[in-house]
């Protein structure tokens, strides 16, 4: 029968590959999270006695387990139980009681009621910009779909909420009193199409350093709102210049910067009867290079965090503490990359 040294040999094994998780772990003081959460979520024991909570920062770390490896909650609660480098991220030995996926999800719940996506990032944020890793010398602004189940609703339905109403039929009650056609439907996402893809859902709007590639600021919107209406959003007075496409070009955003001090490096554009000069043109290129970085970013979600903008969560609320722990993770693992590379030193 396996022993405790055949565990331990297993885990040597599986460390000499330095899965993500490890390296995180390494770099991260997790501790910085404990007290928000812990404050925010407390409940006055209503009686001695009971079966303690799991340990919220535990948790928490579970959550940026989930997002990185873009896991429902069914496949989180079995994933933690299979596989030892995920115990030993969350500080679990075998035998111990693992939260089961309905934990998890009321976890979330929690977290999204108490908007903790936004205090955590904003909280991780100031860490970097007060040990001066994020110097804000230069900002990239842009914006990626998050799709989200596609609902197939009838066309009065559609009328309805695209006129921000919320259908009749939705709010029906069934014979057990309850709306349930309402709490399965999405009436705050919306559709766009881009490049010949249809979307359902919402966008994540980010501001990112464009040194490091570390989001500084974000903002939710539905999928169908013009990038550059979120614009005001994302930039405030420590931003000092800012590159985008030229989606954010036009008088009213280059009138804002202006206003607000930061230097626009926006991409022109070209018009009909006025298209682009040879010099403007040989401007953008230049621009390009910078503006690229945050491609980058959304690269990343998609491809090492597992397609994390898709999503299987619904309604406003939900993503927009969905995405907040998104970026958090993106983050927290572009930190670790940072440490590792030697570009920054760790806080």
């Amino acid at each position: 029968m396996p022993g405790l040294f055949d565990y331990e040999n297993q885990l040597e094994k599986i460390n000499a590959h330095q899965p993500p998780l490890n390296k995180l772990d390494k770099v991260i003081d997790w501790e910085i999270f404990r007290n928000p959460i812990e404050e925010a979520l407390y409940v006055e024991p209503k009686a001695p006695g009971g079966r303690p909570p799991f340990d919220r920062l535990m948790m928490f770390k579970i959550l940026i387990l989930q997002k990185y490896y873009n896991l429902s909650d069914e496949q989180t609660e079995f994933q933690i139980k299979d596989r030892l480098s995920f115990m030993q991220f969350l500080g679990l030995q075998i035998g111990d009681k693992v939260p089961d996926e309905k934990t998890i999800w009321l976890f979330k719940e929690q977290l999204k009621e108490k908007k903790l996506a936004d205090e955590l990032f904003n909280l991780f944020t100031g860490q970097l910009l007060s040990h001066g890793i994020v110097g804000k010398e230069g900002s990239i602004v842009d914006a990626s779909f998050v799709d989200v189940p596609r609902q197939h609703n009838t066309r009065e339905e559609n009328a309805d909420i695209k006129k921000g109403a919320v259908p009749l039929e939705f709010g029906k009650k069934d014979k057990n009193g309850k709306r349930s056609k309402l709490s399965q439907k999405d009436t705050d996402a919306s559709w766009m199409t881009k490049g010949g893809e249809r979307h359902f859902g919402y966008k994540d709007h980010v501001n990112v350093d464009n040194k490091t590639k570390l989001i500084t600021k974000y903002s939710v919107s539905g999928a169908s709102l013009h990038d550059s209406k979120e614009l005001e959003n994302l930039i405030d007075e420590t931003d000092k210049q800012l590159h985008a496409d030229s989606a954010y070009r036009s008088k009213e955003i280059e009138t804002f910067l202006e206003e607000n001090e930061c230097q626009s490096h926006v991409h022109e554009k070209g018009y009909r009867n006025k298209p682009l000069t040879q010099t403007q043109r040989e401007s953008n290129t230049i621009k390009s290079k910078i503006r690229a970085r945050v491609e980058h970013i959304f690269g990343f979600m998609t491809n090492s965090m597992h397609n994390a903008l898709h999503m299987r969560c619904i309604g406003k609320e939900r993503i927009v503490s969905a995405i907040g722990f998104l970026n958090l993770t993106y983050n927290l693992f572009r930190y670790e990359q940072l440490v590792r590379l030697q570009k920054v030193k760790m806080i």
